[in-house]
């Protein structure tokens, strides 16, 4: 046991699991009363500034402590600059990008797999974006028996696609040519990809799931007057696995905190 104190802020239960995990460990771990004393801090992801009242908490925090967030806005890190207090962002991690994607991908599949009427073997899906969620979602829909197309702005993310197993890649470009062919969409991309046209080319009463943060890549004032189902899908991995999400966010802030031991130590 060290005797190195985390606070941990946030009551979501990947929160809890990630505190959890640090105990297991082998650090002290409280709650946001304890910030005063403690060495880390552990703020949620995404970090809402104001719902944690992260000004106030900073303000409290013992003067050297190590704030951890995700994805932390401008606002917070002036508020950490302000207080004095060294804040990271965990999140801008390849590592957790790469596993959070998992629950992610599991989460859609749970979410495919209620709302269609249809197996998802043999059918025709397609995913737009081929980053680590696209990736990690397009390989167990394919091992599910799925043709899936992927459709990716650069050439690398596509030719990835094809040596992984798509069954079709296309230019995000050739979306409304391709979009007839398709009544399950996917969207991993934060910026509107699915327009008007290309949600009118899809098969009638299509089901679109995104993945990507707001305000997502989907039109979907356009879908709901077209008919089609389209479901923003965000936090997947506290709805639908809690307990790896937080087992994955602690394992990045201890290598965050190795590393970082490292280079003092190295001068």
């Amino acid at each position: 046991m060290t005797d190195k104190l985390f606070a941990v802020v946030g009551d979501d239960a990947r929160q809890a699991a990630a505190g959890r995990a640090l105990a297991r460990a082998g650090f002290q771990v409280g709650g946001p009363g304890q910030i005063g004393w403690a060495d880390y801090i552990l703020l949620p992801l995404p970090l809402d500034v104001e719902a944690v009242g992260l000004a106030g908490l900073l303000r409290a925090a013992k003067p050297g402590a190590l704030a951890l967030a995700g994805k932390p806005s401008a606002e917070a890190r002036r508020l950490a600059r302000e207080a004095g207090i060294t804040m990271v962002d965990y999140f801008a991690r390849e590592e957790l990008t790469v596993l959070n994607a998992i629950p992610t991908a599991e989460g859609c599949i749970g979410i495919l797999l209620e709302r269609r009427v249809r197996t998802l073997w043999d059918a025709p899906v397609l995913v737009t974006g081929y980053g680590p969620v696209g990736q990690a979602l397009a390989v167990r829909l394919t091992a599910l028996g799925a043709h899936v197309t992927v459709a990716a702005r650069r050439a690398s993310q596509r030719a990835l696609a094809r040596s992984q197993g798509a069954h079709w890649v296309i230019p995000l470009e050739e979306l409304t040519a391709a979009a007839p062919g398709f009544d399950a969409v996917v969207n991993t991309i934060p910026a509107l990809v699915l327009t008007r046209p290309v949600l009118a080319a899809l098969r009638p009463g299509s089901l679109i799931v995104d993945l990507a943060s707001r305000p997502g890549g989907t039109d979907f004032a356009a879908a709901a007057a077209l008919g089609h189902t389209a479901l923003p899908a965000l936090s997947l991995p506290v709805r639908c696995a809690p307990e790896s999400a937080g087992e994955y966010v602690a394992n990045t802030v201890l290598e965050i905190i190795r590393e970082r031991a490292e280079q003092e130590a190295a001068g």
